[in-house]
């Protein structure tokens, strides 16, 4: 009898184990997958793309300029999936919870790279890259997917897009700065140097300083080894193409946007 006991537990205990391993890889993977706001395509879908917001906003504050880009026949093709951030305490708000791709300690930084949120930014790569291993899994080709972001949105899309191991079609980085710089150069995959990459930053931005953007944008070229296109190479070319916008905030504007819907024209053109 008891002989038969210990075996009973030892068996009960085995099973908890198993039981909890399963339950955590389970939750892990349910973790992994972000929520998200979309905007389905309005013809046969073959091309996505995958926007990320800024600090304290949701996907749902970016649904308005997909579904304005959606209407143009040009881009029916287009389905949008706009990720929700996890909340997360926030420094430079005092801790408050809030949604965010990653910490700010400081808006007040003594350069671009200091006090990046190295491990919630990671985090977030990771969750951004299992949204596009789903869309892969869908159906659409890595190539045929586009990943762009404002702000936090914007870091986390350099971070991810230039680092995934699933060449992407494209990225949009929309008043941003690249992070975490001396990992990218380890990180960096092959095919990031021939993405086409559009960049927006406004030169009146208080708060992702257009200094940060144009110093960001010059890593890219000058040490990754990003080409940098200029006004005679053909829109949406393979390459760095960064616009300045004169007296614009951190914000965006109407001429930002027509100069992105351009650009995503050429990059995702409608398939047969």
């Amino acid at each position: 009898m008891y002989t038969t006991s210990i075996k009973g537990i030892l068996i009960l205990l085995i099973g908890l184990v198993l039981s909890t391993i399963v339950f955590k890889k389970t939750m892990s993977s349910q973790r992994s997958l972000l929520s998200y706001a979309s905007v389905a395509a309005r013809t046969k879908h073959t091309a996505t793309v995958i926007f990320v917001h800024g600090l304290g906003d949701s996907g749902y504050g970016w649904q308005p300029v997909a579904d304005m880009f959606s209407q143009d026949p040009a881009l029916n093709h287009v389905k949008w999936i706009l990720p929700h951030a996890p909340k997360r305490p926030v420094t430079v708000n005092g801790g408050t919870l809030m949604p965010a791709w990653f910490d700010i300690l400081s808006f007040n930084r003594k350069s671009e790279d200091d006090g990046d949120d190295e491990e919630g930014m990671l985090q977030s790569r990771e969750s951004l890259i299992e949204l596009i291993k789903n869309e892969v899994q869908s159906g659409i080709p890595s190539e045929r997917i586009v990943l762009g972001g404002f702000s936090q949105g914007g870091v986390m899309t350099l971070l991810t897009g230039l680092t995934s191991e699933q060449k992407l079609g494209g990225l949009i980085v929309l008043s941003a700065r690249l992070a975490l710089k001396t990992k990218m150069t380890e990180m960096i995959t092959k095919h990031a140097t021939s993405l086409p990459i559009f960049w927006g930053h406004g030169q009146s931005d208080p708060i992702v300083k257009y200094a940060w953007g144009v110093s960001s944008a010059e890593f890219l070229t000058k040490t990754l080894g990003v080409k940098q296109l200029n006004q005679t190479d053909p829109v949406g070319s393979i390459g760095l193409n960064f616009h300045t916008y004169p007296s614009l905030p951190h914000s965006t504007s109407p001429e930002e946007m027509a100069d992105l819907h351009h650009w995503l024209v050429s990059v995702l053109p409608e398939q047969a």
